[in-house]
């Protein structure tokens, strides 16, 4: 088993708590407090890992835009997966929202000029054909 493997499955389970806690929240409260309580929860995770840096973070200019660039696109992210939450059947919010990584391929193959072989690419269609299947 490769070194990233544990990370990835912690994460994934993680993520699937996530799904259930927004679900939780926003049935509770309203999608905007969520929001900012989650946020709060990211600020703690934050301190610690900060932390874990004795308070020195890397400082590489473009490094930093992107990560900047990353928090601002998953608030925004955040922000209407809450919105969605509340209106919608959580089943089917996180699996469509859950297929992000389209977006993130195709930009990596527009932009990053990374390839898609032909079992990604069938993963891939099938992945579109489940946004086809849930969101009917």
């Amino acid at each position: 088993m490769t070194n990233w493997f544990p990370a990835t499955l912690i994460s994934l389970f993680s993520f699937g708590l996530w799904g259930l806690f927004t679900k939780l929240s926003v049935i509770r409260i309203d999608s905007k407090s969520a929001l900012i309580y989650q946020t709060i929860g990211v600020v703690i995770v934050g301190i610690i890992t900060l932390s874990m840096l004795s308070f020195k973070p890397a400082t590489d200019t473009k490094g930093f835009f992107y990560a900047i660039l990353t928090g601002i696109t998953y608030a925004i992210g955040c922000w209407f997966y809450f919105i969605a939450a509340s209106k919608g059947k959580i089943i089917t919010v996180v699996t469509l929202t859950a297929l992000y990584p389209l977006i993130t391929i195709l930009l990596a193959y527009l932009l990053l000029k990374e390839t898609v072989n032909i079992k990604q690419g069938l993963g891939i269609i099938l992945a579109l054909i489940a946004i086809l299947l849930m969101s009917t």
